[in-house]
């Protein structure tokens, strides 16, 4: 396997864990696609994947729209926009680290969408 093929793969991994988790609300992807010790650097969510069990559940009108995708090595990037994690629509850039196939890091940044023609160059977020 190549390392173009190795880093679809991980982002092919990532989206349908993504999806199947959080858009699906199918808490056995966790068992599928995950795997502990899972270290969070999100600075509202402890490491572990209990975190991520209790609050599946209770995300309401929640959508993920994953507008970019990148991987290299171990890490995955997704560049999404996304609705009913806060208030209003929500830009995040997660990366992923996986190992041996499933997720066992992420990082986030998470900002407010800002529609274009309230941001100083008139370009969009996503």
């Amino acid at each position: 396997m190549t390392g173009n093929d190795q880093a679809q793969r991980n982002i092919d991994i990532v989206v349908t864990a993504m999806r199947e988790l959080f858009v699906e609300k199918d808490l056995t992807a966790l068992d599928r696609y995950w795997a502990e010790p899972y270290v969070q650097h999100s600075p509202q969510m402890p490491d572990g994947l209990g975190t991520l069990r209790a609050a599946v559940p209770g995300l309401k009108g929640f959508s993920w729209e994953p507008k970019r995708t990148a991987a290299q090595g171990d890490l995955v990037f997704t560049h999404s926009l996304v609705h009913g994690w806060g208030p209003g629509p929500t830009v995040i850039v997660d990366i992923f680290r996986l190992e041996n196939g499933r997720i066992v890091e992420h990082w986030d940044v998470v900002q407010e969408l800002t529609p274009p023609e309230a941001t100083a160059s008139g370009n969009s977020m996503v």
